[in-house]
């Protein structure tokens, strides 16, 4: 007769089949925790490849809103907004960040018109406009980061964003103190009662931005963001800047990058226990699967998958990931395994 001990270490009996397997996870993917980043122009027809990103486009409002049909259709509940503005529109200021004619600005009218059920969040910041592509104003003397100006002209470009008609807004830069200002415009401007404010509270300053700084036109001409986004070994940090982001009125978090920073997730699933928690699921790490299936050195659907799999049982519950247009499809084909 077997004893305690040994009844007790029967573990497989629980993942036999596929669906005991499926019943094991920590948490189901659904299309509901999708968020698909998209990168806007001005030319209104554009559709436009951007090689270090396969499968993904640039894409002028006429070609988006077509573009987005077919994803709202497929259960697509929530878009992140990226704009791109030609050089010569880019001053030191970001002007063109809310300028009546930018084309998130655009893109936040026609998306909210042609699908008024889509959650649309606008990233927040000002390196896709500024000449020096920094995230903030810049001292003359030394380059570095202007906090008080910079933080409030996000404030600024937020409340541009809210009135066109935006769900959230996401300051993407990691300047200190921007949220607080943020929440003061959304309530001075009458907005804060719709306007979400999702802080990108741990962003790192690693090395698995590049596809996107191409596809955004985002890189700085001088420096990098080093002192002002988080050295990747600085766990520490991320708990502080999360616990700094709760007090300051951030409504939900966004975790960036997310396979490298799993531990992060796990911390802010415990600090920031009552709000909901989004994994970004960057350019680079997204061209590295996409590069490693193309070699046939791995499935791209089961790595994808995997790669989701790792972040929510880390204790994030959104996803945002240039896969969610496949994902979209393979979760209403995909077989249990």
């Amino acid at each position: 007769m077997a004893d305690d001990a040994e009844i007790s270490s029967l573990l497989a009996s629980g993942y036999a089949h596929p669906v005991s397997r499926m019943w094991q996870n920590n948490r189901q993917l659904t299309k509901e925790m999708l968020i698909y980043p998209l990168f806007v122009v001005m030319e209104e027809e554009a559709e436009e490849d951007i090689p270090s990103l396969p499968g993904q486009k640039r894409w002028g409002i006429n070609s988006l809103i077509r573009f987005v049909d077919t994803l709202v259709k497929k259960g697509l509940t929530s878009v992140l907004l990226f704009g791109i503005v030609p050089d010569e529109l880019k001053d030191p200021r970001g002007t063109w960040a809310d300028h009546p004619d930018t084309p998130v600005i655009v893109a936040v009218k026609a998306l909210r018109k042609h699908f008024p059920n889509l959650f649309i969040i606008c990233d927040t910041c000002l390196c896709e406009y500024t000449s020096t592509g920094h995230c903030g104003l810049l001292r003359d003397h030394d380059g570095s980061i202007q906090r008080h100006e910079s933080v409030q002209r996000l404030a600024e470009v937020s409340v541009a964003y809210a009135k066109a008609g935006a769900h959230a807004v996401a300051p993407s830069d990691m300047i200190d103190g921007r949220i607080v200002e943020i929440k003061k415009a959304l309530l001075a401007s009458d907005l804060a009662y719709r306007t979400m404010v999702i802080s990108y509270s741990a962003k790192f300053a690693g090395s698995l931005y590049g596809p996107f700084r191409d596809a955004a036109a985002s890189c700085p001409q001088s420096g990098d963001r080093k002192a002002y986004q988080l050295p990747p070994g600085a766990r520490g940090l991320a708990r502080r800047a999360l616990r700094r982001d709760i007090t300051e009125g951030a409504d939900a978090f966004i975790m960036k990058p997310s396979t490298f920073y799993l531990d992060v997730i796990a911390d802010a699933a415990n600090i920031c226990a009552d709000y909901p928690i989004a994994a970004y699921q960057v350019s680079g790490e997204y061209a590295m699967i996409y590069a490693a299936a193309e070699k046939g050195y791995l499935d791209l659907q089961t790595m994808a998958f995997e790669s989701a799999q790792g972040v929510l049982r880390a204790g994030a519950n959104l996803l945002i990931t240039y896969f969610a247009p496949q994902f979209l499809d393979w979760l209403d084909t995909r077989e249990l395994s």
